[in-house]
């Protein structure tokens, strides 16, 4: 096998609303769109494909079910900044700021569609 691109596809009910929450936040750029999905790519993230709850390319028991308990995590260079910058744009930061007992710090913001989105960074280097 081989794999020449990773994604992750999230069953949401807003596709449109999904996909400018991701270009305007964290720099994603709409790849292709039809009615009820969007693919969304970054040189250097997996892509994120959105598709509409009840769309028929999703496995019959799975169609009317909404993305949910899933986070998507993404590592970066400088946590405070990103911060900073989500904060002032306007994010929804859904958990502020924190750093749990095991090294991790991040923050959380949360889509229209309620996923997750939590920004990572190590606080010690044996992590990194």
């Amino acid at each position: 096998m081989n794999v020449t691109s990773t994604a992750v596809s999230l069953t949401v009910d807003d596709v449109p609303a999904g996909a400018a929450f991701l270009a305007r936040y964290l720099g994603f750029r709409e790849a292709m769109a039809a009615d009820g999905f969007a693919s969304l790519v970054r040189e250097d993230t997996p892509d994120v494909i959105l598709l509409r709850r009840g769309t028929e390319v999703l496995p019959e028991g799975f169609r009317d079910q909404p993305a949910a308990g899933v986070i998507i995590a993404f590592i970066v260079d400088d946590l405070d900044a990103e911060y900073e910058r989500l904060k002032n744009e306007g994010a929804p930061v859904t958990m502020p700021l924190r750093e749990e007992p095991w090294g991790e710090r991040l923050f959380q913001i949360t889509d229209p569609n309620g996923v997750v989105i939590q920004l990572v960074a190590w606080a010690t280097p044996e992590h990194a």
